[in-house]
């Protein structure tokens, strides 16, 4: 059916069908950029979790950091910011977590929009294809006089044929949209864990420091030799 379709005269006869051809060259391109974008930002975030939390786990905050910084997946960003910001107060550690989490919210969400725009605007542009189809068939009927087959088969076929192409170019958009949406918010989740992973990793490891028993002074070690003199000179004058 499509192939016996005359496209570059349906393109010249309806201008809504400039519109649709329009609006599938943006959801192709800018599904084409958010893939290649994704792609790129995959990363090990699990593999640069183990690293790090050895690290940490060491006492190696800097070169964690850095683990973290190298990572391409948006866990790595957030990662390293918690554990770079240590030094501050509780609250202000996680608001400086949140912080980190919008940029890469912002950074993948990026261009998303448009991908839902042409969802739904797809099928209310073939809507209106529908509408001016049905306004040149009933245009050819008053020019003519005749309400024959052959008259309105032109309007009717332009309405029909714009109603499919708004579809088709509005299901697969709102498709990816989906699938890019559920992407973004499993990336953030992975993101936010790991780096609460390492920050409880890091007050574990800082509250065992704070539980080493400090060493007590032995008969003949040097504190108990420097004290030796003081306690003989007490026994003295009490004699």
């Amino acid at each position: 059916m499509f192939e016996n379709m005359d496209w570059i005269g349906a393109m010249r006869s309806s201008p809504v069908m400039i519109v649709i051809l329009g609006c599938s060259i943006l959801t192709l391109g800018y599904a084409l950029e958010r893939y290649l974008y994704f792609f790129k930002r995959r990363g090990n975030p699990d593999g640069m979790l183990e690293d790090a939390l050895e690290q940490v786990r060491a006492g190696r905050l800097p070169e964690a950091a850095r683990t973290c910084s190298n990572c391409k997946h948006p866990a790595g960003v957030v990662a390293a910011q918690a554990l770079r910001n240590t030094h501050l107060p509780e609250e202000a550690q996680e608001d400086k977590l949140q912080i980190a989490l919008s940029e890469q919210r912002l950074l993948l969400e990026r261009n998303l929009g448009w991908l839902g725009t042409m969802g739904n605007t797809a099928p209310l542009i073939g809507l209106l294809g529908t509408v001016w189809g049905i306004m040149r068939a009933f245009h050819d009927m008053a020019r003519t006089g005749s309400a024959g087959p052959s008259v309105v088969a032109a309007g009717v076929a332009e309405a029909l044929f714009t109603t499919a192409a708004g579809l088709l170019v509005a299901v697969p958009a709102v498709m990816i949209y989906n699938q890019f949406v559920r992407r973004v918010a499993v990336m953030l989740t992975v993101a936010e864990n790991h780096a609460r992973q390492l920050r409880i990793a890091l007050l574990d490891s800082g509250a065992e420091s704070g539980r080493r028993p400090a060493t007590r002074a032995t008969a003949g070690s040097p504190a108990t030799l420097r004290h030796a003199p003081r306690l003989a000179d007490g026994a003295e004058e009490a004699a």
